[in-house]
């Protein structure tokens, strides 16, 4: 087993968890590579030569479409934090609730639309595999704007917003109705003085598979839950064989995935983080581009002069 597998198998059950790195390690961050560069001809030498890219994606690239993020300060749905909401303990509790939270979530989503960072991605994927090149996008976010811009080789390490697994038989299965269930019609409203709708279990989303019925969850990973190992070895095997990897629009502080791009940079592969700001992994990459990651990544990703496109 590699060395990015067994640190992934020891941190994997802190995913979602809010876990982050510790002082002592943002320190430890900060000392052990020079400062990096956003010589963006640099960066674009190294991607002309990659044939296997890893693009690992957080939160920051679906901010720049408006999705909600429901993190830091003001970061509320209705009074809660999505933390309160976002675990198997508040949905045994108040399933209902949980229910309208999600509902709201991915009636919102139904309105989005990919950006050019999401686009730009796409379109890479699309151009590189002409090549004989490959490109795979690890990201955390639930939204499914990569699907809708277009990229085929996905890996969604926190689960969907559109699939949904059975608590009875575990059946998992794509859903986009709207809403996805009768009772869940006009709820969810965000404001933190609407009722809860208090929807009895019997009307929430139910099992569609032969003599279930069971109540349906969302299939996202909540917090103080683990990454679904078979997604997690999937991951493993993708950035053990990268020559290049971006890091775009993640704060780099939730683990697992803060260890990702570390890990493959530990041995000696190019490491681009694209983001707003400096984050506590910065100084391990060789590149840092700031700002917004629908203006800095598709003149990263366009096609160098040296393609050849058949």
């Amino acid at each position: 087993m590699c060395l990015f597998q067994s640190t992934a198998r020891r941190l994997v059950f802190q995913v979602h968890c809010g876990l982050k790195a510790s002082s002592s390690k943002k320190q430890k961050f900060c000392l052990e590579m020079a400062r990096p560069s956003s010589n963006m001809a640099e960066f674009r030498e190294a991607f002309a030569k990659a044939k296997h890219i890893a693009i690992i994606t957080g939160a920051g690239v679906s901010a720049e479409s408006g999705v909600p993020t429901f993190r830091g300060a003001g970061g509320f749905w209705r009074k809660w934090q999505a933390q309160e909401l976002a675990t198997p303990g508040a949905f045994a509790r108040n399933p209902s609730r949980v229910w309208e939270f999600y509902h709201y979530r991915r009636e919102v989503m139904l309105s989005k639309h990919p950006n050019p960072a999401h686009i730009a991605i796409a379109e890479c994927e699309k151009r590189l595999s002409k090549q004989g090149r490959s490109v795979v996008v690890i990201t955390q976010n639930i939204d499914e704007l990569h699907t809708k811009a277009g990229t085929k080789h996905l890996l969604e390490i926190h689960g969907s917003l559109f699939k949904t697994r059975c608590t009875s038989c575990g059946n998992v299965a794509a859903n986009y109705k709207s809403p996805i269930c009768p009772a869940l019609a006009g709820k969810g409203a965000p404001d933190p003085d609407t009722e809860d709708a208090a929807i009895p279990v019997e009307d929430l989303p139910q099992c569609e598979e032969d003599g279930c019925n069971g109540l349906l969850r969302p299939h996202v990973v909540w917090f103080g839950e683990a990454l679904d190992p078979g997604v997690l070895t999937a991951v493993e095997k993708e950035l053990d064989i990268c020559d290049l990897c971006l890091v775009v629009g993640t704060s780099s502080v939730v683990y697992p995935a803060a260890m990702f791009a570390p890990q493959v940079s530990a041995r000696g592969v190019p490491v681009a983080e694209f983001n707003m700001e400096p984050t506590p992994a910065t100084n391990r990459f060789r590149f840092h581009f700031p700002g917004p990651c629908g203006t800095t990544l598709p003149p990263a990703l366009a096609r160098h002069e040296t393609e050849i496109i058949s």
